[in-house]
């Protein structure tokens, strides 16, 4: 069974037997979130030529959290 199947199963399961505003819930649907954007990420790089490290470090800097008032440029 593939992450994302995993993953979605527990959201039904949560969301079944503890709700859909279950704080379990909630974080096993931003989970499912991750795997799938894991998986997307994955597929995409794998059929894109080579990044450059500017391209890779540009690409990095959009999981890293602002640090100061505004949004990450």
């Amino acid at each position: 069974m593939s992450a994302v199947h995993t993953a979605r199963a527990r959201v039904a399961g949560l969301s079944r037997h503890r709700g859909p505003d279950s704080p379990d819930t909630l974080q096993a649907r931003r989970d499912l979130r991750a795997v799938r954007l894991e998986e997307y990420i994955s597929r995409t790089l794998a059929t894109a030529p080579p990044l450059t490290d500017e391209q890779r470090e540009r690409l990095a800097s959009l999981f890293t959290p602002a640090t100061s008032g505004g949004a990450a440029a």
